[in-house]
């Protein structure tokens, strides 16, 4: 029997562990999409306790924000929600999840919390119900006096050479300013693009947000759809002078549906009068404004980031209660790959076709992304269109391994850009070195097997550009 989550954990061949422990553990991260605050890098946060890192909850104002992964396994086993979200009692929470991790076999949940208790605390037993409040305050005594688990000592200590976190179009990107002031801060933090809320023109919000983009670009109002393209261009523009190298779309499905500017601006009319939007009809409108943005991103040397096939906050009553981003999506089926193309193409005809990287929730799509990228691929740089990682629900072992291996079956696995995030949650850099250990293991497997040559300079270059070089390269970082 092995010993549990050792040196050697998921590595089960030497080779495995010559391509680990030789050629990737040691290389920095480029984290290029997640959900944390640039505010609390340039503040350097220091939390109050575990609960507080981990979960995060209910806030001041009503709002949730925190790990909605672990919200999720307690709700499946059986807490309130006043426990899961709420803070009055942390301890009591943390037991709770202790006890439901315990629970947790096969779920990577149950990884990332022993990687992270592991590095970042020097904790290597597994936490259950038993060992929860001497675990919790062991953590809670280095969170007060330990200067490497502020922010940037997390940050620092993770090996994170770049950041890109993700920001609202009308973001006056003020942190970031201040982060690239600041001389101590030794890595990069840049902005993304994320310019959903002005996409979606068929659900609540939209016509409330369109005054504030107006004023973000220094507009009075937004009287048609090419004033919104004008204004998203401004702030595109705006976003390239602080570094941003990327986009990112949210979308339910990738809409392509080409009409005249008249027929979107009846559209945007209907939604600015407060009338209802379907999704059909949004279709015209999101297709101008997609694809004038994916001509912008190519101008500046921004990719293009594709998220979808989630179906959003699908329990109203919780959506009510807690709202979005708190634990209540799901995977979609999404029948959405021609569409991709044709957006792709309409932007290729014009030699305007952005790095672009897709990113689809159901893995019912991974092999028709992977048909799509042999199709629009250039000199620019090596894989332009990637197919990204297994993202969300699919970060799993099984799962990381499905998408690399329809990857590799389809297109070039040695020039892929490897793992992000995606979180809310500063300690997940450890989700890198869990993906470092699968792809090798995965890759030394195929070696051992006899099925691809011990041949150390090629298996060196593959190992090495996934971990850290292709997206250095691929980011211009």
């Amino acid at each position: 029997m092995k010993k549990f989550m050792d040196d050697d954990f998921i590595l089960g061949s030497e080779t495995a562990k010559h391509l680990y422990f030789d050629y990737a553990r040691d290389l920095p991260i480029i984290d290029y999409h997640c959900h944390i605050s640039p505010k609390e890098i340039y503040e350097d946060r220091r939390f109050d306790s575990l609960g507080d890192l981990w979960f995060g909850g209910r806030q001041k104002d009503g709002s949730c924000f925190g790990d909605h992964y672990k919200w999720r396994l307690m709700r499946s086993n059986g807490m309130d929600e006043d426990t899961v979200t709420g803070r009055e009692d942390e301890l009591k929470r943390f037991k709770g999840f202790a006890d439901t991790l315990s629970m947790a076999a096969g779920n990577p949940m149950y990884h990332w919390c022993h990687l992270e208790l592991k590095k970042y605390f020097g904790i290597n037993e597994p936490l259950n119900a038993d060992n929860a409040e001497d675990i919790w305050n062991k953590c809670n005594d280095m969170l007060k006096n330990s200067d490497d688990l502020t922010v940037r000592g997390i940050i620092r200590s993770s090996n994170v050479a770049y950041v890109g976190t993700t920001d609202d179009p009308t973001d006056t990107l003020i942190w970031h300013e201040k982060i690239a002031a600041d001389k101590s801060v030794d890595f990069l933090v840049r902005p993304s693009f994320r310019p959903d809320r002005a996409i979606n023109i068929h659900k609540p919000g939209f016509r409330e947000y369109m005054e504030s983009l107006a004023g973000a670009a220094g507009k009075e109002s937004l009287k048609n759809t090419q004033d919104v393209i004008d204004a998203l261009i401004n702030r595109v523009e705006y976003f390239a002078s602080h570094g941003c190298v990327a986009s990112d779309h949210g979308l339910d499905y990738v809409p392509f549906r080409k009409t005249s500017m008249e027929e979107c601006d009846k559209v945007f009319e209907k939604a600015m009068n407060g009338e209802p939007v379907s999704a059909g009809e949004a279709e015209g409108y999101q297709t101008a404004l997609l694809t004038a943005l994916g001509r912008a991103y190519s101008r500046y040397g921004i990719a293009m980031e594709l998220h979808y096939s989630c179906l959003r906050n699908v329990n109203a009553k919780m959506y009510r209660k807690e709202g979005p981003d708190t634990g209540y999506d799901m995977i979609a089926n999404s029948s959405c790959g021609e569409n991709i193309a044709m957006l792709l193409s309409e932007l290729d005809g014009t030699d305007e076709l952005p790095k672009t990287i897709l990113f689809s929730l159901n893995p019912a799509d991974y092999d028709q992304i992977g048909t799509i990228l042999g199709c629009f691929q250039s000199p620019e740089v090596p894989g332009k269109i990637q197919h990204g990682p297994a993202w969300w629900f699919n970060d799993s072992r099984s799962g990381m391994e499905l998408q690399m291996r329809s990857l590799a079956n389809l297109s070039l696995l040695g020039n892929f850009i490897g793992m992000l995030t995606d979180s809310r949650s500063f300690l997940s850099y450890t989700r890198h070195d869990y993906f470092r250990r699968i792809m090798c293991n995965m890759i030394g497997e195929w070696v051992e097997n006899g099925e691809y040559p011990y041949d150390e300079k090629a298996l060196k270059r593959i190992v090495t550009g996934i971990s850290y070089y292709n997206a250095k390269r691929y980011f211009g970082i």
